[in-house]
């Protein structure tokens, strides 16, 4: 008889354990699948910002090309300075919009993007001093970061620092020379533009 409740209550706690064991893991299981959850949006989140951020730099772009463009120097000076005032607004307002997406790096990405940075910050005072030498060095940065055969020398030195970048950081490095390549390709068109305006101008005034 004593046998028997002894074996009684051996059953009953191995049961109760099995029972709190199992519990536990489907407990586990939920939380578990809340964060995965909880991964999927951060990521859309993340990509969400991103894309925001881009949006922003290609309106700020737009309204330097405004600016800066032929259509404006061509309209009398009073539009020009009321459109040259709309456009400083939404430039404003753009500006104030403050979009930030972190990349966790290690020091390795850390060291490489910094040197990326320098080449291409030493490239820009480059463009400013000679645009068309600037230009061919604008290129071949350019090109070590396409993954499709580049029309162009490749910078192989930069191309090793881009890959030593986090995946984030790569993505930047490549939009950032896109944007300035642009930019040189505006104002180029921009010089000749003006130049041919000015070589016409004594022909218009001999008629």
């Amino acid at each position: 008889m004593a046998q028997a409740k002894i074996q009684s209550k051996m059953t009953e706690a191995q049961c109760a354990k099995f029972s709190r064991t199992l519990s536990m893991a489907d407990r586990s299981g939920r939380l578990l699948e809340t964060l995965d959850q909880l991964e999927m949006r951060v990521e859309a989140l993340r990509e969400a910002a991103s894309a925001m951020e881009q949006e922003r730099e290609c309106i700020l772009e737009t309204l330097q090309s405004i600016q800066n463009g032929q259509e404006m120097r061509n309209i009398c000076a009073g539009e020009r300075e009321e459109l040259d005032l709309t456009a400083n607004r939404l430039m404003g307002r753009t500006l104030s919009v403050e979009i930030s997406v972190g990349t966790i790096r290690n020091p390795m990405q850390e060291d490489a993007l910094n040197k990326a940075t320098a080449i291409i910050d030493e490239l820009v005072k480059k463009l400013l001093d000679d645009m068309e030498c600037g230009r061919q060095r604008l290129l071949a940065l350019h090109a070590a970061c396409v993954t499709e055969a580049p029309p162009c020398p490749i910078d192989q030195k930069f191309q090793a620092i881009v890959i030593s970048c986090a995946l984030e950081d790569q993505k930047k490095i490549k939009r950032r020379l896109e944007t300035l390549m642009r930019n040189v390709e505006n104002a180029e068109r921009n010089i000749k533009i003006m130049d041919h305006q000015k070589l016409e101008q004594p022909k218009a005034n001999g008629c």
